[in-house]
């Protein structure tokens, strides 16, 4: 179903990969990965499509990951190369189109960013309902439910502080201040959403009502029309149904929604992923990268794995893929390594983001031995991918981690880890590779070594980096 769904954007994209591939102009016409009007009308005529159809399928290939813009030129994306023998790539492409439904349609005119925003933020609760009923729900129902979430996000607003706040007043939604009885380190987290990961296409909210406009924490009742504070939600409750009947994950009609078998899956495994984040061993899951890896430094491989998932679930994987480069990118040699454990737990759609990083020294090994087991290696002979002066670079940022974070013993031993056959060989290759640890890793690596002859060398070979000699 995910297939017959995404088989015209397959055939859009695999069109670009074509037409618009390195070296060939169009692809978009403003830089913004909108197709200019030559290359749609040229798309259109080869492809036997309207202009419209061209567009829409096109729209829907980005949408999905089948296609990648950049600049003027399009290349395929990793969805769209697995296409014909991974039917999982196939079923990431509609998730990540059923996650961006809201930029599927375009939004009613007439309405204000923070009402679009808050139905969007809303639409999980009402697409669980839909769910858990496993049949036809009327409307009006979904419109009391939506009604209902969307006072609930209100009143949350209104009642839970984001941020600093210097002033508490200045600070408070609509102008209430937060009660002093309920502090905000008292307040348990929220149940974390991020797993739908939906697009909003108002993402940044309007400005707040002034503290005259109303004194009160309690939302406005509702209208027949599911109306809060004088604002129908109807018509935007019948733009997100249909956007969602556009993707695929439901049918509308006939004052009634349904979910499809795709869009039934969807929704449980959206719900099964919060569930898995709500139960995080290590309770990690509302750290940011770099605290959560610190956190699982200790913990044993599978448990770490299990950490790494739970903490992924409750995000959109693109913003958790950045924050994990992010923090690779730092002084901490254990992190580094520990991201990409993490990003090996991403799998596939990590890949335009571990490739992007090839050209960064501190990240280049890490990503090639990723690519390489990504690619269907194995773990054991990845490091060939390597050249020589690669794998004495990693050789020193682990030994590095070692050196911060592990014992004597365990430094001594990674000596034998070294592609290099002789001690010599190795202090001479460590001392051209350049990584900035290096007089570090080598001075810990002479106090921790029990033979005074090697520990010498080591030294040796420290001060000779230390002071530029050779």
């Amino acid at each position: 179903m995910a297939r017959t769904r995404l088989a015209g954007a397959a055939r859009v994209a695999r069109w670009a990969d074509a037409a618009l591939g390195p070296g060939r102009a169009g692809a978009a016409g403003d830089g913004k990965a909108t197709l200019s009007a030559a290359t749609a009308e040229r798309a259109a005529a080869e492809l036997g499509l309207s202009v419209a159809q061209v567009r829409a399928e096109w729209d829907t290939a980005r949408l999905a990951g089948l296609v990648e813009v950049h600049g003027d030129n399009a290349r395929p994306g990793w969805r769209l190369r697995a296409w014909d023998r991974d039917d999982s790539a196939v079923l990431r492409g509609w998730v990540a189109l059923f996650d961006a439904w809201s930029l599927a349609c375009p939004e009613p005119e007439g309405h204000e960013a923070a009402a679009v925003a808050e139905v969007v933020s809303a639409m999980p609760q009402v697409l669980s309902f839909l769910q858990l009923s496993a049949g036809p729900v009327p409307e009006d129902q979904l419109l009391d439910l939506l009604h209902q979430r969307v006072t609930e996000l209100r009143t949350e607003r209104c009642e839970v502080p984001y941020g600093p706040e210097p002033d508490s007043r200045a600070a408070a939604p609509y102008g209430v201040e937060p009660d002093p009885a309920f502090p905000a380190s008292e307040r348990g987290p929220a149940l974390p959403t991020a797993a739908w990961g939906p697009a909003s296409p108002a993402a940044a909210p309007g400005p707040a009502p002034s503290a005259t406009a109303t004194t009160s924490t309690a939302p406005a009742p509702a209208g027949e029309d599911g109306a809060v504070g004088g604002a129908s939600l109807a018509p935007l409750l019948d733009w997100a149904l249909r956007a969602l009947a556009s993707v695929g994950a439901l049918t509308y009609g006939g004052g009634q929604a349904t979910l499809t078998p795709l869009g039934s899956w969807a929704v449980w495994v959206k719900l099964e992923q919060i569930c898995v984040a709500a139960q995080s061993p290590a309770g990690n899951i509302e750290q940011a990268a770099e605290d959560m890896l610190r956190g699982c430094a200790q913990l044993r491989p599978n448990a770490a794995r299990a950490e790494y998932r739970a903490w992924l679930a409750a995000r959109p994987v693109g913003s958790a893929v950045t924050e994990l480069l992010g923090a690779a990118r730092g002084e901490d040699a254990l992190l580094r390594g520990l991201a990409f454990e993490a990003l090996r737990v991403v799998g596939a759609p990590a890949e335009p983001d571990v490739r992007s990083v090839l050209d960064e020294p501190a990240l280049r090994p890490y990503a090639l031995l990723w690519l390489a087991e990504h690619d269907g290696i194995d773990p054991e002979d990845a490091h060939e991918v390597l050249t020589r002066d690669e794998a004495t670079w990693l050789w020193v940022d682990t030994a590095a981690a070692v050196a911060d974070h592990g014992e004597a013993p365990m430094l001594v031993r990674h000596l034998e880890s070294a592609v290099q056959p002789t001690v010599p060989a190795l202090l001479d290759e460590v001392r051209a590779v350049g990584h900035p640890r290096t007089v570090q890793v080598l001075v810990a690596l002479a106090a921790a070594h029990p033979d005074p002859a090697l520990a010498k060398a080591v030294r040796r070979a420290a001060f000779q980096v230390h002071t530029g000699g050779s």
